[in-house]
């Protein structure tokens, strides 16, 4: 029998659903991903496009967006934004974030990349276009409520048909792991001397909970680049930050033993069981379970950069990922009580870090991580595509070397401040050309600690971060949208089939 509060769920659902198609057109987008793979950059690029696509001062210019066919075909007209939809929920900073990608009129040397996702943020973004009907268009609207989250929160859903013993045992198993286990020392230590069976002690898990926690950033660090690395809140809080809700940690218990109330494993159990409730289960019907179509950005260079073991992990997390998602095609009465999520895109982001040439490459990369999991999403109706894309390209093309030796295919941008090649440190202040190397042609090369097929050389690849790049104002002053690299495809794919 449903639980009231499953109940009460399903009548919120229909009635914000109801609500929703009375306005009229309208469409909820979710936008995750691990942190810094560029959730809050290709949201901000979202927004400036589409807002100016039409504008006085992009009149007379190049198309920027010619795979948007709606664009492509003169029949967008604008996009406005709208006041914030949820009550309940932070507004994207929107206005902010290009500012930071600008800089200050005075000094656009100044312009940096927005801080991350760090909690959820919701933004109300209506585009108006002509609608194709027989001879004469007909003016429509299309409302997208834009859902940014951050994708450590999604890792979390899996937990909820997980009992406090199972994370626990695959917990200890993946930190046993030969990549792991010298990042798992003190936590492993403290945790191996705690009887489960002894009196509950706050300080003591207090301080399991901080060595956890200390344990999980340091898998995220960029030399290891872990991905798999639940409960999200550990690494991104939001608003729990400091909360006594994320005092607990794994434990060496047995499935389906019972545990007093008021020992160890009894308070762990407790807490994480409260976790489940409180935390994972409010998102996942307030927010996850509302959404129609979804982007999951992937940062797939830097595990390229971090090697075989974070490649194979991000493969772990993507899978955990799909697995969450309530894919399968929408109709009406799913709209109606429980909307499903008919369209993923997974994007590999920072395409401009590579030449053109091994764009091709990143995608089936990122396709060979997610095969699996797109397999199982595809079989219940859901549209799944991958491509390979940069919201913002902060680099050009263009060739170096020379004379004795063969030209090679790099990008140019100014690398950020700290960044390294071999011995050369950047300033970030000056422009540099950086020969990314190439990806190689067989995508499970990078899952292999020692590749035997692929020569050495084919899998040598190195990659910078780069500032963003120089902002571009039309002759009036107004800013122009930053340039990209398929924006509009992944606005076609994910939009197209609702804007006519």
């Amino acid at each position: 029998m449903p639980l009231i509060s499953d109940l009460l769920f399903e009548a919120r659902a229909a009635a914000q659903s109801l609500a929703t198609l009375a306005a009229g057109p309208h469409i909820r987008l979710g936008v995750t991903g691990l942190s810094r793979a560029g959730k809050t950059v290709f949201i901000t690029a979202l927004i400036e496009h589409l807002t100016k696509a039409a504008s006085p001062a992009s009149r007379g210019r190049r198309n920027t967006l010619p795979v948007f066919r709606v664009h492509a075909e003169g029949r967008l007209i604008g996009a406005t934004l709208e006041p914030q939809p949820d009550d309940t929920v932070p507004r994207f900073a929107y206005e902010d974030h290009i500012a930071a990608l600008a800089g200050p009129k005075a000094d656009a040397g100044a312009r940096h990349w927005p801080q991350s996702t760090r909690r959820i943020s919701e933004l109300r973004l209506r585009v108006f276009f002509d609608q194709k009907t027989g001879l004469r268009p007909a003016r429509q609207s299309l409302a997208i409520d834009i859902v940014d989250y951050p994708g450590e929160w999604l890792l979390d859903l899996p937990l909820l048909a997980k009992s406090f013993a199972q994370w626990s045992r695959e917990t200890f198993i993946a930190s046993a792991s030969a990549a792991r286990a010298p990042l798992a020392v003190q936590w492993r230590g403290l945790a191996a001397n705690i009887d489960p069976r002894g009196t509950a002690n706050e300080e003591e898990a207090r301080r399991e909970a901080e060595l956890f926690t200390t344990y999980l950033r340091a898998c995220r660090a960029d030399e290891y680049h872990f991905s798999s690395l639940p409960p999200g809140r550990f690494l991104m809080p939001g608003d729990l930050e400091g909360s006594p809700a994320l005092t607990f940690a794994p434990l060496a218990v047995e499935e389906g033993t019972s545990h007093p109330p008021d020992s160890f494993a009894g308070m762990m159990e407790r807490r994480y069981e409260a976790y489940k409730t409180h935390v994972v289960k409010p998102f996942f019907r307030d927010h996850f379970a509302r959404l129609d179509r979804q982007i999951v950005l992937v940062d797939t260079l830097a595990a390229l950069n971090a090697g075989p073991a974070a490649m194979r992990d991000l493969e772990t997390a993507l899978t955990d990922v799909l697995t969450a998602f309530r894919a399968g095609r929408g109709n009406l009465l799913s709209a109606l009580f429980r909307p499903k999520i008919d369209k993923i895109l997974f994007a590999a982001t920072k395409a401009d870090h590579l030449h053109h040439t091994s764009h091709d490459r990143l995608e089936a990369i990122l396709r060979h991580l997610t095969a699996k999991a797109i397999a199982r999403v595809e079989t219940v109706g859901a549209e799944v595509d991958v491509i390979a894309l940069a919201a913002v390209r902060a680099t050009r093309e263009a060739k170096v070397g020379g004379f004795d030796e063969p030209a090679l295919e790099a990008v140019i941008g100014t690398p950020l401040d700290g960044e390294h090649i071999g011995g050369e440190i950047f300033d970030g202040m000056s422009e540099a050309a950086i020969y990314p190397g190439e990806l190689p042609r067989n995508p499970e090369a990078v899952f292999r600690d020692e590749p035997r097929t692929v020569k050495q050389e084919e899998i040598d690849y190195r990659f910078v971060r780069f500032r963003p790049p120089s902002p571009v104002r039309a002759k009036d002053g107004t800013l122009l949208p930053p340039p990209h690299i398929r924006l509009d495809r992944a606005l076609q794919f994910l939009l197209g089939d609702r804007l006519g």
